[in-house]
């Protein structure tokens, strides 16, 4: 790794990294993800969606990139405009499961039940029970599954929103695999060293985009405390991601 390091300008590797720092600051980044995250109660899973977004991004970015450097291909401006469009798209379809979360947090809670979304202490099983009451003399436990710890941060929990951050940031990351690779076949002739810039670059993207995501994260885990404001957050979140697909969308047609 060492070698080829130094086979490469260590200013363009350098550049790179700092490109891949404001790669993360693009705007159909940030709604992507902000969308996500209006999902997630706790801080750290929160700021966990960034670094999954990057490590998605980097993967796609960095695999299509290197063959595209390797073997000198050349992507056409359709195909190129097919991969913006299909971010729009997926950025609309975002929206809408924010919406279909939002509608379904209107509905209303039977009297006397807990609602879905809670919180266990520290020693809660996989399977246990919650007591319910109905009336003055009558009450009864109800025994449901979590899955463990290590499984609800994956993603298990809300819907896979640890996965759908990794797809999303792999469709991010095929998207705009072509317009980075020309930008490093301008400064690197060298596949090798391509290939490191990518990597330092898809570093750079995940470290910036963890850093946005824990700054975001503070606000809506505090907001997220109070029913009215997850469905205000899913709500508003739905609606914007859906509007910027849309524009999106219609500036590249």
């Amino acid at each position: 790794m060492t070698a080829l390091v130094d086979a490469a300008p260590l200013s363009a590797m350098f550049l790179g990294f700092l490109l891949g720092l404001q790669h993360a600051t693009d705007p159909d980044h940030l709604v992507a993800v902000a969308t996500i995250l209006t999902r997630q109660r706790r801080f750290i899973d929160g700021a966990m969606v960034g670094v999954l977004w990057g490590a998605g991004h980097m993967t796609t970015l960095t695999i299509v990139g290197a063959l595209i450097i390797g073997f000198k291909l050349t992507i056409s401006p359709a195909v190129g405009g097919g991969l913006e469009l299909v971010v729009a798209g997926m950025l609309i379809l975002l929206g809408v499961l924010r919406l279909r979360d939002a509608a379904r947090g209107l509905e209303p809670v039977p009297a006397g039940h807990l609602v879905a979304d809670h919180e266990h202490g520290a020693r809660a099983g996989v399977v246990h029970s919650h007591p319910h009451v109905h009336g003055a003399e009558h009450a009864h436990e109800h025994p449901h599954v979590h899955p463990s710890r290590w499984l609800a941060t994956l993603g298990w929990r809300s819907g896979w929103p640890a996965g759908r951050a990794v797809v999303v940031g792999a469709i991010h990351g095929l998207a705009g695999s072509a317009a980075v690779s020309l930008l490093v076949l301008a400064t690197l002739r060298s596949t090798a060293s391509a290939l490191v810039y990518l990597l330092i670059f898809g570093v750079g993207t995940i470290l910036g985009m963890t850093l946005l995501t824990a700054v975001m994260a503070y606000p809506v885990s505090l907001a997220l405390r109070y029913r009215r404001a997850r469905q205000a957050l899913a709500l508003c979140a739905g609606l914007g991601s859906i509007a910027f697909g849309l524009v999106y969308g219609y500036g590249l047609i």
